[in-house]
Parts: C-alpha cells; sequence; structure tokens
C-alpha cells in the first residue's frame, strides 16, 4: 500500500478539497483524517455508514467533590495554571486549564481533590467497502500527536488490502503534522501564493524533510497572485521538490462543497486541474489513475 499524505502550511489552502478530489479519483479505499483539532474531510467524503466509536484518553485531569470540600483555598494558592476557583464555598475545576499536575490533590487536607483520567477525544471508524479512521480531540487537550498515530494505526489495522491510501494531515508544522509524516510514501504540499502561504511553505518543507520525507508540492489559486506562484516554483526548483501543478480559483467550487460535495463530481475548471495534479501524483508514486479501486 503506498501512502499519500496532503498537508499545508497553514488552514484555508484547500488542502480537503485536494483530498477529497483524489479520493474521488481513485476510488481509493483507505482514506484517514489526521487533522484532529478540526477533522473536515467527512463532510465532502459522500455518504458514511454509522462509525465505530471509541474514546482517547489522555493524561489525568483534577476532580472535586464539593460534599467533602471544606473551602479552605490550599488548593486554590498553590495552582500554578489558574484551573481552580471558589463558588459558593466550594471549589471547583476548570477542566480547560487544569494540567493534571496533582499539586491540588496532595495538598488538599481532606482528600476533597482526586486525579482521574480525562477522556481527550473521541476516535471513529467508518468501515463498509472502503475504511475512513478520524478522530476528534477535544478543546484545550495537548495529545494531538499521540491522537493522530492512533488514528494512522486504526487505517493501517482495517484497512483492505489496496494500492493506495489517502491522508488527510492537519495545517502547519505542529505535533499533528510531525505525526503524520511518518511512515508516508508521497507528502504533497498545497500551498497557498501569498507572502504568508510562501513562508508557511518553507517551514513545512523545512520541518517534513527533517524526517527524510518526500515531498512534493501544488500551489492552489495560482492566479490570485502569479507573481508568488513564480516565486513558489522557483523555490522548488532550488530545492529540488517536484513542481506538481496550478489549481486555479474557481468561484464555483466554493458553492458544491457547502453543499457537502467533492469538486470531482462537478464539472468545472478546478476539477480539471485537480485530474491533472492526480495522474502527476500517482505517476511519482509509481501508481495508476486508477490506484485505490
Amino acid at each position: 500500500m503506498k501512502k499519500l499524505l496532503i498537508l499545508s502550511g497553514k488552514g484555508g489552502t484547500g488542502k480537503t478539497t485536494v483530498a477529497a478530489a483524489f479520493a474521488r479519483f481513485s476510488g481509493a479505499r483507505a482514506l484517514a483524517d489526521c487533522d484532529v483539532d478540526a477533522p473536515n474531510l467527512h463532510l465532502v467524503s459522500g455518504e458514511l455508514p454509522r462509525p465505530r466509536v471509541t474514546d482517547f484518553m489522555g493524561g489525568d485531569k483534577a476532580l472535586a467533590d464539593r460534599e467533602k470540600c471544606l473551602g479552605c483555598g490550599a488548593c486554590l494558592e498553590r495552582c500554578r495554571f489558574d484551573a481552580l476557583s471558589l463558588s459558593g464555598g466550594k471549589i471547583e475545576i476548570d477542566e480547560y486549564a487544569c494540567e493534571g499536575c496533582g499539586v491540588c490533590a496532595h495538598v488538599c487536607p481532606v482528600g476533597a481533590i482526586t486525579l482521574s483520567p480525562d477522556i481527550a477525544g473521541q476516535q471513529e471508524l467508518y468501515s463498509d467497502e472502503r475504511v475512513f479512521s478520524t478522530a476528534m480531540l477535544k478543546m484545550g487537550r495537548g495529545n494531538s500527536g499521540k491522537l493522530v498515530t492512533k488514528v494512522k494505526l486504526d487505517l493501517l489495522k482495517y484497512a483492505p488490502d489496496c494500492p493506495l491510501a489517502i491522508v488527510d494531515g492537519s495545517p502547519g508544522i505542529g505535533c499533528p503534522v510531525i505525526a503524520s509524516v511518518g511512515g508516508m510514501d508521497l507528502v504533497l504540499v498545497v500551498a497557498e501564493p501569498s507572502p504568508s502561504g510562501i513562508s508557511d511553505l518553507q517551514r513545512l518543507v523545512k520541518t517534513a524533510e527533517s524526517f527524510q520525507a518526500k515531498l512534493a508540492v501544488c500551489v492552489n489559486r495560482w492566479d490570485t497572485s502569479p507573481e508568488n506562484t513564480e516565486k513558489i516554483e522557483t523555490f522548488c526548483h532550488e530545492r529540488e521538490l517536484p513542481f506538481l501543478g496550478r489549481l486555479p480559483y474557481d468561484r464555483s467550487a466554493s458553492l458544491v462543497i457547502n453543499n457537502g460535495s467533492s469538486v470531482a463530481d462537478v464539472d468545472c475548471p478546478l476539477r480539471d486541474a485537480l485530474k491533472e495534479l492526480f495522474s502527476r501524483t500517482m505517476a511519482l508514486l509509481d501508481l495508476s489513475d486508477t490506484a485505490g479501486i
């Protein structure tokens, strides 16, 4: 199985649009969304079966027993994260601020605070004739890299024996991206033709190359700034990175996506450009245009 990861240096570049179109073109039966902070590939992946949902356990969080609490404030004085407060003379804990360090439980004179395992998110596995692995991390949790790894492991465990797996990654260069890159045969970066987009691309390339990932680049909405698109192509040439194509700005694409469909399902200029990009990407992976079938 060849594994294709699609990344971007920032959100909103069209990464998921490309991933959804590639899934349609290839008929891929192995899909994953590793953007666990804001997964959205399922929104444009057509009808899906009921998922198998499992809890993702993170670290511990403090849990207060208000019946035991004396309201002495000993825990409040020692919390470094401002996660504690008094309400009606009893302690309350902000689960989003709590880091689970356990100091509050240690200093409580009556044992009114304990540490409890925290459900940090949920994994979802959709499985019928194809397998789609994804997850959602709860707000304020810092376990994104571990959850991404679990999403990938579920894909590899349950996906059918097929030539191609398509993985929609996270934007940026943080822990989810680092966890996504490992084990991929090709990372396709969707760049934005703007000064910040060029900077984001450079940071992402530097990060991915440090993990010896095989990279390729394309530019979305290239015609909004041909000058910056040229700069991106020059950067790719200088770094000896395959530049696989330019995707035009297409007003019809937004309407299609907002209706929960993939651009691959509609006859439009962006679809034609995506089809060419897909063919070049499959060639780089030594696969045919029907790799997922």
